[in-house]
């Protein structure tokens, strides 16, 4: 998320689309919610073009960052065993399993592919919540301004 926040304006209608809404809820991130983002999101902001990075790298300063831990671990594992997440997308299984641990309400992803999808969401749930966590609702940032509404 934090690259459409950043990046320059697309060509793409349905990305340039993407980035306005980032741009749109990105300041509620800071202003209103307590929002956290992962080592993984960290790292992966750090990689590629020497100027983007820093500008995601900046992005996210605010953040609290949740560590990943061996429970994260084991539960990612878990949602990947169960094919709620294919294992080519360990970091996805990951993501989900941090915010279940660390007690997130919501985990804001453009990702309709491999998280933000009603197939992955049920199977996410059914197995987050079989380990005794809370599953956290996962959304896009246009979902999330819409709830604001």
């Amino acid at each position: 998320m934090v690259s459409y926040f950043v990046s320059r304006p697309s060509r793409d209608i349905i990305i340039a689309g993407h980035q306005e809404a980032t741009r749109e809820v990105w300041p509620q991130f800071v202003e209103k919610y307590e929002a956290f983002i992962s080592a993984l999101v960290y790292d992966e902001a750090g990689k590629g073009d020497a100027e983007q990075a820093r500008l995601r790298l900046a992005a996210i300063e605010p953040f609290a960052m949740l560590q990943i831990t061996d429970e994260a671990r084991r539960l990612a594992e878990k949602i990947i065993s169960h094919k709620a997440v294919p294992e080519q997308y360990p970091e996805d299984a990951l993501h989900i399993a941090l915010a279940a641990i660390n007690g997130a309400d919501i985990i804001v992803t453009w990702n309709f592919t491999h998280l933000n999808n009603p197939f992955i969401r049920k199977r996410v749930r059914q197995i987050v919540e079989k380990e005794g966590y809370v599953c956290p609702e996962i959304c896009s940032p246009e979902e999330l301004l819409e709830a604001e509404i």
